[in-house]
Order: structure tokens, then C-alpha cells, then sequence
């Protein structure tokens, strides 16, 4: 994305100069997936597609914000002291989010500001588009109007606005992933504990290859929150025989111990599946910092496949393409990526062999389903910050 063709974007809606411009990444989920509000291991590292903006202060309250995206639904413009969710006010409620809870904090936010807003993440694709402008807004306003709250608080800030301001029952991981986040590495997070570390992701030989379904995720929320449910009723059966707080606390050993409480098959295999995803997550990380790629990949797998048959979040579409993967010359690891009921999957393969897994892939796929799914070569990148004009 060109920073000139932004100022330029945000003067044709605006009518005059933007101040300053910001950028917040997407992410991929190496592997690790609904494990995060289950106090389980995820490893995610944030990529160069996200979300830009530009901004500048007003003299009075309001915000005007506009979107690059979604040109049709025009400026959309509220007060800061009337911070409270709306459906009308679409995308924007994201923003409003963060305002209200960053306000409830400092009591700091005096003025609005114009916004126009450019995001390169793929709708629906799974990539956290709405983790990527949450964050965005927390460090515009941070710096906007020099507040003292770190960026650990800002991605917190985001969980809540995802939780409490717009109801859905999701994790930390992608607000961890893209606010914490640096270039050339994958993060390995402990969501119980919020401990961390940045595990150098050097692929040399290979390349993370994202597979968008284009299909549209049209239950995630839905069934995003009957999935925590589903695991806070497995857990409370757990805790009758044993002293846990979160899924994530039970190694897979006391989990078969153990198991026999949980009532209700369903139940099991979603809890089965939180346990052993988080432990798979961790041996994953391990094998990355030993550079074997052959057993990541292996882990990638067995992820997706209990993310098919415990934890049933795939669709048709996002179980072919790692299926598809799976068999091609060159693949190490392939797995559905992201909340789930359509968006992306994710792949490594070798350098030489890239092409052909794109046309192979592709080309099967689109004979399966009848459309076409897309292809982006991932690339890490720093988490969220204002993007200075000598970066």
C-alpha cells in the first residue's frame, strides 16, 4: 500500500491534509486453534496484509469516519461522550469499542478526529480483520492524544470490545497476535498465564501459503460462543474430580484419566480436542526452534483433523484444500486457520514447489466446489504502529 495514495484518499473525503498514518497487520494461526478462551498454547504470527489509517484531530467531539472498503455506506459519524453500540453505525462500532473502554480508563479524550480507513485483509477470510482495526484504533488513539497505556492494555482493550461491546464470546489470540507481534517471528502464548515468547520463524527453504475458501462464514458467531459454552459445560464436570480452572491447565494424560465425568459425547470431544490442540501447539513450537519442519507439519495436520472431527468447524471448502494439500510433492503441514466455518486455510511448501501447488490446488478445488479459492504468500510483520514516512 502506497502512504502517498492514503493522504491523497483521506483529502478527496476530507478536504483537507491527514496528519498522521497508522498501520495494524492481520494474522495466521499457525496452529493452535480455539485453545485461546480455553486458557490453552496458540502460535500465531501477524502478516502484511491489515489495515491502514489515517487521521487527524477535530476541534469538536464527533468522529467521521469513512472507509476505503465499503465506499457505499458513506461517512459514518458519532460523539465521543455517546460511545454506545450501534447497528447502523456498521464497522465503525469496532472503533467505538475501543474509544469507550480506553476512555473509561484515562477520562483523556477530549477532541474527535477524521478517519479514513484502507484494509487489504479479504472479508470474511478468517485473516481477524476486526482484531487488525481494534488495535489500529487503540494505538491511533494512544498516540493520537499521547495517553499512558501500554500495548499489552490496548490488546486487552480489544478482547473486551469483542466480548462485552459486540457480544461475541472470542479469545485473546488475535488481539495478542497482532498487537504483540514481530517481524520474522511466530509468538507462542500461553492465554492462561498471558506468558510469551517470539520464536524466530525462519522458513529459508519454504513458504507459509495462505488458501482463501471465498466461502462465507455465515455461523461463526453463532457458533464461535456455542463452542465456549459447549467447553465451559465440559470443564465444569472436569472440575467435580479434579482442581483446574481452564481446559488448557489438563495435560492430555489427565485428561483420559478423567474424562469418564464428562457426560455428554459431544461435550468430550470438544473439551478432547481443547487439550490436545494446546499440547500439540507447544510440541509444534518446540519442533520449529529445532528446525524440523517434518514433524511441525505433521501437528499442523493432526490439528486439522481434530478441528474436522472434535471440534467440527470446518466446511466443505476448508477441508478440501488441506485435503488437496495434503497431496501434493513439496507440502509440509496444512490446516484450516481462524475461527472456522469457511474463510482460510494455511500451508508450507517448499519454495520450487509453490507454483505448481497453487495451479494443483487450485485448479481442484475450483473443479469440487465451482469456484475459485485464492492464494497469498504469507509474510510476518511488526504488530500494530504508526507508520512514520522514513519506514
Amino acid at each position: 500500500m502506497n502512504r502517498n495514495d492514503l493522504l491523497k484518499s483521506f483529502k478527496e473525503q476530507f478536504g483537507y491534509e491527514g496528519e498522521r498514518v497508522f498501520f495494524s497487520p492481520g494474522r495466521i494461526n499457525l496452529i493452535g486453534e480455539h485453545t485461546d478462551y480455553n486458557g490453552g498454547k496458540v502460535f500465531p504470527c501477524a502478516i502484511t496484509m491489515g489495515t491502514y489509517g489515517v487521521v487527524k484531530k477535530r476541534a469538536d467531539k464527533e468522529v467521521h469516519a469513512f472507509s476505503g472498503n465499503f465506499p457505499d455506506v458513506g461517512p459514518i459519524m458519532f460523539d465521543i461522550d455517546y460511545l454506545a453500540f450501534r447497528k447502523e453505525d456498521n464497522w465503525t462500532n469496532y472503533v467505538k469499542g475501543m474509544m469507550k473502554y480506553i476512555q473509561e480508563q484515562t477520562k483523556e479524550l477530549t477532541h474527535g478526529f477524521d478517519l479514513y480507513i484502507y484494509g487489504t485483509i479479504p472479508n470474511g477470510a478468517s485473516l481477524s480483520s476486526s482484531a487488525s482495526l481494534e488495535l489500529l484504533t487503540g494505538v491511533m488513539v494512544r498516540d493520537l492524544f499521547d495517553l499512558s497505556i501500554s500495548q499489552l492494555d490496548l490488546v486487552k482493550l480489544g478482547m473486551r470490545t469483542e466480548n462485552d461491546f459486540l457480544g461475541l464470546n472470542s479469545g485473546i489470540l488475535d488481539q495478542f497476535a497482532i498487537g504483540m507481534a514481530k517481524k520474522g517471528n511466530a509468538l507462542l502464548l500461553d492465554t492462561n498465564t498471558l506468558d510469551y515468547e517470539q520464536i524466530p520463524l525462519n522458513l529459508p527453504e519454504h513458504k507459509i501459503v495462505i488458501m482463501n475458501s471465498m466461502t462465507r462464514r455465515e455461523l461463526v458467531d453463532s457458533e464461535y460462543n456455542t463452542r465456549r459454552r459447549q467447553c465451559e459445560e465440559a470443564l465444569e464436570e472436569l472440575k467435580t474430580v479434579v482442581d483446574v480452572s481452564s481446559l488448557g491447565e489438563l495435560t492430555e494424560e489427565e485428561f483420559e484419566k478423567y474424562k469418564h465425568v464428562i457426560s455428554d459425547e459431544v461435550l468430550l470431544r470438544r473439551a478432547r480436542h481443547a487439550v490436545y490442540e494446546s499440547a500439540r501447539t507447544e510440541r509444534a513450537a518446540e519442533a520449529l526452534k529445532a528446525n524440523d519442519l517434518e514433524t511441525f507439519g505433521k501437528y499442523m495436520n493432526d490439528s486439522h483433523v481434530s478441528l474436522h472431527e472434535d471440534y467440527e468447524v470446518t466446511v466443505k471448502e476448508t477441508d478440501l484444500l488441506p485435503h488437496l494439500a495434503w497431496k501434493q510433492e513439496g507440502t509440509i503441514g496444512a490446516r484450516m486457520t481462524g475461527g472456522g466455518f469457511g474463510g482460510c486455510c494455511i500451508a508450507i511448501v517448499e519454495n520450487d514447489k509453490v507454483d505448481a501447488f497453487i495451479d494443483e490446488v487450485g485448479g481442484a478445488f475450483e473443479k469440487e466446489i465451482g469456484h475459485k479459492a485464492e492464494f497469498y504468500i504469507a509474510e510476518t510483520e511488526d504488530g500494530t504502529k504508526e507508520w512514520v514516512a522514513h519506514d
